[in-house]
C-alpha cells in the first residue's frame, strides 16, 4: 500500500501538533505507528505497508514506523525492500510489551518517543551506527536499568532515558550525567557546574526545571547550546560558554536571574526564543570585537538582549582540553593513567576521541611512550 506525500505532509503536521501540545500518540501492542517528523522529512518519500512492517521508503534508505506483530524480543531488520533501515521513526514501538531489543548496525537514529513506555523493556545495547537519539526516546520505560551505548558520542535529546532506572542509577554515581562526551542528564545537579574539558555535546533539556543550579562553565569544545538546555533553571545567575556557535531556542528561557552571560567569540547565531520569558537584566561578556558581535544572527526585538549592557572582551583565553584526562572529568590523573595501561594490555577499549587524547605524543598510536607521558603528568602536580 502506497499514501501520496500530500497525505504524508497532513500526517506529520497531526503528529507535530500533538507534540507541541505534550500529548504522546499511544500506539497499541502490534499496532502500526503515525507517520513520523525525521531528520529526512524534506526529502520525497512513500509510506508502504509490506504485511510485516510500516515503513517511509526513500531513494537510498528506510524509515522503520511499526511491525505488524510485537514479541518479547524485537528485531529490527537491518534492510526492507534490499535498502538499508537507517532509523527508527516516531512512536514507532511506544508501549508496547517488549522486554528486549536486538538492533542491526545500520540505525543511525532512533526518532521521539520510539520506545517510550515499553514497562518490560530491562536493557538495550545501543548499534556502533547510531549517531542520534531524538525526544525522549526510551522516557518512563521502568524496567529499562541498563543502557550500553556504542564507544563513541551519541547525539540524545531532551529526556530521551527521563524515569529509567539507568538513569537514576548513574545519578547516584554523579550527577553530571556524561558518557562518551555527551552530558545526557544534569537537572539533579547543585551549585557551581563546570562541564568537563573534552566533553563535545549537552542533550537539549539536560539542565532544565533545574533550581538548585548557580553557575555553569561549558568548555570551548562544545559548540551548539541545545534547544530548553537551561530552561526555567530559575536560580541560574551566570553562564559561561566557551566556545559556543549557536544558541537554541529556550535554551536560557525563564532564566530570570541570569546577570552573568560570557559568551565565545565565535558565536554565529542565537535564536529568536533563545531567551525566552527571561525577565533578567544580564551583563553580557562577548569574548570579541564589537564588530563580531553585530555579525551574530539575532533578533533585534529580542527584549533580555535589549536589555543587557553588551562588554567586548578580547584578550579572553577559553577553558581549554586538559591534556591527558582521558575520561573527560576535568583533570588527569590515575583513573585515566589505568585507562590507557587497560587498553595497552588490550583488557580494555578507548574510544577514538580518547584515543587522540591520550597520544599524548600526537604520533598517531599508543604505546609506553604515551603512558610515561601520563604518569609524568600526575607525578608533577
Amino acid at each position: 500500500m502506497k499514501t501520496s506525500k500530500s497525505v504524508m505532509k497532513a500526517a506529520a503536521f497531526l503528529a507535530a501538533v500533538m507534540l507541541t501540545a505534550g500529548v504522546p500518540a499511544a500506539a497499541g501492542k502490534g499496532m502500526f505507528s503515525a507517520a513520523p517528523l525525521t531528520a529526512y522529512a524534506e526529502d520525497d518519500f512513500t509510506y508502504e505497508d509490506n504485511g510485516t512492517y510500516s515503513y517511509q521508503k526513500y531513494a537510498d534508505h528506510i524509515v522503520l514506523l511499526g511491525s505488524k506483530s510485537v514479541k518479547d524480543t524485537l528485531e529490527i531488520p537491518s534492510s526492507i525492500d534490499n535498502l538499508p533501515v537507517t532509523a527508527i521513526g516516531m512512536y514507532a514501538y511506544q508501549m508496547t510489551g517488549i522486554k528486549s531489543i536486538v538492533f542491526p548496525d545500520t540505525i543511525e537514529e532512533i526518532g521521539m518517543y520510539a520506545f517510550g513506555y515499553c514497562d518490560n523493556l530491562t536493557s538495550v545495547t545501543l548499534p556502533d551506527s547510531l549517531k542520534r537519539m531524538k525526544l525522549r526516546t526510551f522516557e518512563s520505560c521502568k524496567s529499562l536499568s541498563e543502557v550500553n551505548f556504542p564507544d563513541h558520542l551519541v547525539e540524545t535529546s531532551e529526556y530521551s532515558f527521563d524515569n529509567t532506572p539507568w538513569l537514576e542509577a548513574q545519578r547516584k554515581k554523579d550527577p553530571l550525567v556524561i558518557v562518551n562526551g555527551a552530558v545526557v542528564d544534569g537537572r539533579t545537579c547543585t551549585g557551581k557546574v563546570t562541564i568537563p574539558s573534552g566533553v563535545k555535546y549537552i542533550a537539549g533539556s539536560a539542565f532544565s526545571k533545574n533550581e538548585k543550579i548557580t553557575s555553569i562553565v561549558i568548555p570551548s569544545s562544545v559548540t551548539n547550546i541545545c534547544e530548553d538546555t537551561f530552561w526555567y533553571c530559575s536560580n541560574l545567575t551566570s553562564a559561561e560558554l566557551n566556545g559556543a556557535e549557536t544558541i537554541g531556542w529556550g535554551a536560557f528561557g525563564s532564566c530570570n536571574k541570569l546577570t552573568d552571560l560570557k559568551i565565545s567569540g565565535k558565536l554565529k547565531s542565537i535564536d529568536g526564543g533563545a531567551f525566552i520569558d527571561n525577565t533578567a537584566t544580564a551583563t553580557i561578556t562577548f569574548y570579541g570585537n564589537q564588530s563580531a558581535w553585530n555579525s551574530v544572527q539575532k533578533s533585534s526585538d529580542d527584549a533580555f538582549l535589549k536589555r543587557a549592557n553588551i562588554v567586548f572582551d578580547e584578550s579572553h583565553q577559553p577553558m581549554e582540553e586538559v591534556a591527558g584526562d582521558i575520561n573527560a572529568d576535568g583533570q588527569c590523573d590515575r583513573t585515566d593513567a589505568g585507562m590507557l595501561l587497560k587498553y595497552l594490555l588490550t583488557t580494555g577499549t578507548l574510544t577514538e576521541d580518547q584515543a587522540k587524547i591520550a597520544d599524548l605524543n600526537k604520533d598517531s598510536k599508543l604505546d609506553a611512550s604515551d603512558f610515561s607521558r601520563i604518569k609524568q603528568i600526575i607525578l608533577n602536580k
